[in-house]
């Protein structure tokens, strides 16, 4: 398996820290609001390389965070007269929904900053320690110059950016590139440290929280390619500085969602939240899944039709192969046989392996639904339809798109065949009734 590691900024053999094991952390949401579907990209990314790690055999640690702890959280808070804890408790429920609904696993770690407190003060307090960052009047920073490697990960040079750096109006800091770890406030949540009265900088929340959960250097970090500078770059520098290592081994990072080519911000007003996306989440997850994950995707009403379109192809083909499968008699069900499931489903493995090339991937899905289709309309052998659902079941499952079959009961099965016995003895007026009442159940 290969990933591309946008800290060497190439593509490598993808070797784990234990074997068997993969630890996987994703930058998550502050929340103060609904997402928007810019923000479901790295949600529906993530959640496939990690099904795939699964299906491969490996035990995989997923974790992403909840930022609960923001200026935008207290200015909400300001706005609305309720408790910033009322305001990201709920906002983080919606969320789950929402992740949930676009067909990804919410059964994963959830750290939330406030959990976190005394752990960060004590990081920060190592840092000063050490002599990586410094306090003037009960704000902390970190020492950008000291760490030689700074600017790897977004592929920039400390002297450019230094020397391109804007005045800085904050002449507490020693330089301008200087980042904040602690700020003094009273204002909204805060903490007592040997500091001040404050809350924690945004760069150092997740560098102790992935500490904290994995006690040290983990396999995978990843996130939106907004987050490379400076967040990702400020989390290696401060891990460098306290453990020796740049967090991850892979550090993954998905393209921005641009709608109708234009950034997408809550700022702009220019978004579209995933609740507002109605029953069209499945459509949109396949939309999200046929570009490569490192490269820009534009969102558009005619995108998101036409794969709307796309989708109704894999349901209504997953439904028939079912209900041939379940109504065929029980000895045409043998054994999968190998033939073009085997094929699809070997060409489908080996695109996922090579950086988790979806859009390939949802190729070789589309090519055995084709042969599916065929399958049915001519030969009708049970056996190979049965090896081909089970391979399009297992290729669905990886990409995380649920096609919702619904299956026969004990009572379905029995009254379908009834009906092709029927027709078969050519008895077609009994078998119209029968057909009637299958269409009342809503099975035809």
């Amino acid at each position: 398996m290969k990933i591309f590691n946008t800290y060497s900024n190439q593509l490598e053999e993808f070797v784990p820290l234990k074997a068997g094991e993969v630890s996987m952390y994703i930058c998550g949401p502050t929340v103060y609001n609904y997402i928007h579907i810019g923000n479901a990209r790295p949600i529906i990314v993530f959640d496939v390389v990690r099904r795939y790690f699964e299906h491969m055999g490996y035990k995989v640690r997923f974790a992403s965070n909840f930022t609960d702890v923001d200026d935008k959280i207290i200015d909400k808070a300001l706005a609305t007269g309720e408790p910033e804890t009322k305001i990201s408790s709920f906002f983080i429920d919606q969320y789950l929904k929402d992740v949930e609904n676009l067909g990804s696993k919410t059964d994963y770690l959830k750290p939330r900053v406030t959990e976190y407190m005394q752990d960060i003060i004590a990081y920060i307090q190592e840092l000063v320690a050490q002599g990586f960052a410094y306090e003037v009047h009960g704000d902390v920073y970190f020492r950008v110059w000291r760490i030689p490697e700074y600017g790897t990960l977004s592929n920039r040079k400390l002297d450019d950016l230094i020397s391109g750096a804007r005045v800085e109006v904050n002449p507490d800091k020693e330089n301008p590139l200087d980042f904040a770890l602690w700020k003094k406030t009273t204002e909204g949540l805060n903490w007592d440290s040997p500091f001040s009265k404050g809350r924690p900088g945004w760069h150092t929340e997740c560098a102790v929280m992935i500490d904290g959960i994995f006690g040290g250097e983990i396999d995978i970090h990843g996130g939106g390619s907004d987050l490379i500078f400076p967040h990702h770059e400020n989390e290696i520098a401060q891990a460098e500085a306290c453990h020796h290592h740049h967090i991850a081994r892979y550090w993954m990072h998905n393209g921005r969602l641009n709608l109708e080519g234009e950034k997408m911000s809550k700022s702009l007003g220019n978004v579209i939240l995933v609740k507002d996306l109605g029953e069209n989440t499945m459509p949109f997850r396949m939309l999200m899944l046929s570009t490569h994950y490192r490269a820009p995707l534009n969102f558009s009403d005619q995108n998101l039709q036409m794969y709307e379109t796309e989708w109704s192809k894999v349901v209504n083909a997953m439904q028939a192969l079912a209900r041939k499968i379940e109504t065929a008699p029980d000895s045409e069900i043998s054994p999968a046989t190998k033939g073009e499931a085997d094929r699809f489903r070997a060409e489908f493995d080996q695109v996922m392996a090579m950086d988790f090339n979806t859009p390939n991937a949802i190729t070789s899905l589309q090519g055995l639904l084709k042969v599916a289709n065929l399958e049915m309309r001519q030969k009708n052998n049970t056996a190979i339809l049965k090896s081909i659902e089970i391979a399009l079941a297992y290729m669905l499952d990886i990409l995380g798109l649920d096609a919702r079959v619904r299956h026969l009961s004990s009572e379905d099965k029995a009254l379908f065949r009834q009906w092709e016995t029927l027709r078969k003895n050519k008895e077609f007026a009994a078998a119209d009734s029968i057909r009637a009442e299958l269409q009342e159940r809503n099975l035809l």
